[in-house]
């Protein structure tokens, strides 16, 4: 009968140091470069700020002194009296020309076209044995009044529905129409006897007093009558 005998040991083996004293001396020769590395970008930047803080530094107080310096030349100067009592009276004449503005717009004061329209619509409008003696037109032709002469009385009215056709009398309306023949104006070869007071009640007389009648037309009721 035969016995096998493991006669290996392992703390017979050579060990292998791992921290001998070169490979120490090699890792402490490496952290001191990298230190100093280190050491001599971190001066370096450090250096690069301060050089740019002072340049900021030099840019901060040129500007300080420009601004000083501004502040100096332009300082705010003191209210003048006059000034002030300058713009409040132009601002016054400026709310004066706002209501002038507000009052012609308004045409209260007249139509801001003018009356050259009106003329050029009566003057259309003629009709024969029909004239005018005399116009009125107030306002901005709010009120417009009419006076003239006809042969007939049946022209009048034709007349007056011609005269609404015409665009600036657009609108407007006649208020008062009063026709009558002229006192003491006798017709040929009759003699002069009392007006009448219409044209109807004077085209119903045997005996006219005048071969025309007077009209008077008014766009507005006369203030009597109101």
């Amino acid at each position: 009968m035969s016995q096998q005998i493991n006669l290996f040991n392992p703390i017979f083996l050579k060990q292998k140091k791992v921290f001998g004293a070169v490979p120490m001396l090699e890792s402490l020769a490496l952290i001191l470069v990298g230190t100093v590395a280190l050491t001599w970008y971190g001066s370096y930047k450090v250096g690069q700020l301060e050089r740019s803080a002072t340049a900021g530094k030099a840019v901060l107080a040129g500007r300080e002194t420009m601004l000083n310096k501004a502040v100096a030349q332009f300082a705010p100067r003191p209210k003048s009296p006059v000034i002030a009592a300058n713009i409040a009276e132009a601002e016054a004449r400026l709310a004066s020309l706002h209501d002038v503005e507000s009052v012609l717009r308004s045409g209260a004061l007249g139509d801001r076209a003018g009356y050259a329209e009106y003329f050029r619509a009566f003057a259309r409008q003629n009709v024969n044995g029909l004239w005018l003696t005399g116009l009125t037109i107030e306002g901005a032709g709010n009120d417009i009044g009419l006076q003239g002469k006809a042969m007939q009385p049946t022209l009048i009215p034709g007349y007056i529905a011609r005269l609404t056709t015409e665009k600036v009398m657009h609108g407007r309306t006649f208020a008062s129409l009063q026709i009558a023949r002229p006192d003491g104006a006798p017709a040929s070869g009759t003699a002069p006897q009392a007006p009448v007071a219409s044209a109807g009640a004077g085209a119903g007389q045997g005996a006219a007093t005048s071969p025309y009648v007077e009209f008077s037309l008014q766009s507005a009721m006369p203030e009597a009558a109101k």
